[in-house]
């Protein structure tokens, strides 16, 4: 498996990029954004399978170099960095960031969750050319086989989700979702009044058991309430996990 590493601290990427060599990664160092940026989508280098990027780089912000990437191809990307507001978070995987890794990290940590990603159906080239926050992307399996056999919309009160085409409006109002915020609400609106536990979202969103990905799920959750503009929408039911609920009128 071949992986970007974004990082200006040569200490820190020669540590990780040690540990990452013992488990069978190829790794590429990139001190900066520009770099990285080139190594992805200008250069005729290899192909990577996934990017772990810093946010705090020398020549531009990550956030820059994330919003870059994702608007000229799919390959999965974690940004790990020390910020650890929800805000950053929220922001990140808007961008299009398939995850968010706070440091200082457990490396198993890290390394489930870059398998976790790298996991994920590829998309084809045209599809990886428009992916980002605003655009259609491919979800998980068994939320794509759904979406195909209902071949129509979910109505749930205000909200409105066309399977198909994977768009999701509000009063008629466009709502932009990224991949991940699009599969979670599928799964949760096929459903609604049903307590879904953290786990199971977990394994159908993330394609993964492992519990680490929690703190991801809460991040989404908390996106997709602000997006919705309607947050008694997706339920905590405390101790156990979300359902949706269709407020009435």
């Amino acid at each position: 498996m071949r992986l970007l590493l974004v990082e200006d601290d040569d200490r820190v990427a020669a540590a990780l990029s040690a540990v990452l060599a013992r488990h069978g990664f190829d790794v590429l160092h990139a001190r900066g954004g520009d770099e990285a940026v080139r190594a992805v989508v200008v250069g005729d280098g290899p192909e990577f399978d996934c990017v772990l990027l810093d946010l705090g780089l020398p020549d531009q912000d990550g956030f820059e170099v994330c919003g870059r990437i994702r608007r000229r191809t799919a390959v999965p990307v974690i940004m790990v960095t020390a910020r650890a507001d929800v805000r950053s978070r929220i922001h990140g995987l808007n961008l299009g960031a398939d995850d968010y890794v706070v440091k200082p990290y457990d490396t198993g940590e890290l390394l489930a969750r870059i398998h976790a990603v790298s996991r994920r159906p590829p998309l084809s080239p045209a599809a990886a050319a428009a992916t980002g926050p605003t655009a259609p992307a491919q979800g998980a399996p068994a939320l794509q086989e759904a979406g195909a056999a209902a071949g129509t919309a979910l109505l749930l009160g205000r909200l409105s989700v066309d399977l198909p085409t994977r768009q999701v409006t509000v009063d008629g109002a466009a709502v932009a979702l990224t991949r991940k915020e699009f599969d979670l609400l599928v799964l949760l609106a096929q459903h609604p009044g049903v307590v879904f536990r953290r786990e199971q979202i977990i394994s159908e969103v993330w394609r993964t058991a492992w519990e680490g990905t929690g703190r991801t799920l809460e991040v989404h959750v908390a996106s997709l309430r602000a997006k919705l503009r309607t947050p008694a929408m997706i339920e905590t039911v405390r101790g156990v996990g979300y359902r949706l609920v269709v407020p009435a009128g």
